[in-house]
């Protein structure tokens, strides 16, 4: 298995020297990649039953600025949204910076993507809401012809770009695209076009049942399910150091191949916990012994 930390995003405050310290230490101690989610804006809760995750009181490091400012203080580190918003952003855009990235880090960017849920902020965003599932399909459809060509053309329903491409091109050919979510239709489109999944936060009752099914459809799509990475995320105010001990076990015997460890939501006291916690979740690999 692969093990990487997932980047308390909305807890580590804006210290420059803390942001840093976080990703060296982890770096330090032996993961192998650091996981960032990412809202480009917060809303106001329309109403005080509203359910979204995050709202504008939230805090946000736009990450591939920060990927770009870790780059150049860590050394094996690989650097991963879990998950952009894909059909908020301009696509040659997410290319180009993607690239970058993967330029100056040397091969270490992993792209996960998805289609988010907050249709407020796609509507300040200039974005519509309803057709963000096929406009994902053909945004990676475009970002592997930009990455991949000097030269693109190419006539979509929403890009068109004619005789136009990147420079520079990223090290990796193509960027991994992996992609998050876990409705069944997602599923289906994992299995069709991604490099990857990124799992939510589920029971191992529901990693089981969904892992089951994404691997069916892998197999409709003449892929080989055991061949195909699946990202888990554990939260270490969840568990004991056996209870994350017992979390990894279970997690490699139902097939997950990569997992982050994440400390927020925790009420810790300080970003400085959040770094000692990435030192309790190593502690925790290394008993698994996998």
């Amino acid at each position: 298995m692969e093990f990487g930390v997932n980047f308390p995003q909305t807890e580590i405050g804006t210290d420059p020297a803390v942001v840093r310290e976080y990703a060296q230490t982890a770096e330090r101690l032996g993961f192998e990649h650091l996981l960032t989610y990412e809202h480009v804006l917060g809303v106001e809760p329309p109403s005080e039953n509203w359910d979204g995750s995050y709202d504008y009181t939230d805090q946000f490091h736009e990450p591939m600025v920060l990927f770009g400012h870790l780059s150049a203080v860590t050394d094996d580190l690989t650097f991963m949204t879990g998950i952009m918003v894909l059909p908020q952003r301009e696509t040659p855009l997410v290319a180009k910076q993607t690239a970058e990235v993967d330029v100056l880090s040397q091969g270490r960017m992993r792209l996960g993507v998805g289609v988010g849920w907050n249709e407020r902020e796609y509507e300040s965003l200039g974005k519509e809401f309803r057709t963000r599932g096929k406009r994902i399909e053909e945004q990676v459809d475009v970002l592997r012809s930009l990455w991949g060509n000097d030269l693109v053309n190419y006539d979509g329903r929403w890009h068109e770009i004619e005789s136009a491409g990147i420079n520079p091109r990223p090290v990796q050919q193509p960027i991994p695209i992996w992609m998050g979510g876990g409705a069944d239709i997602v599923l289906h489109r994992i299995a069709r076009i991604a490099d990857g999944w990124i799992a939510p936060r589920y029971s191992l009752e529901e990693y089981e049942e969904k892992i089951g099914s994404l691997r069916e459809y892998l197999r409709d799509h003449d892929r080989d399910p055991d061949a195909f990475p699946i990202h888990a995320r554990v939260n270490t105010g969840d568990h004991d150091h056996d209870g994350l001990v017992d979390r990894i076990h279970a997690l490699h015997d139902l097939g997950v191949t990569h997992v982050a460890f994440g400390s927020h939501g925790n009420d810790l006291p300080s970003p400085q916990a959040h770094i000692d916690k990435v030192r309790d979740a190593r502690e925790a690999v290394e008993a698994a012994d996998l």
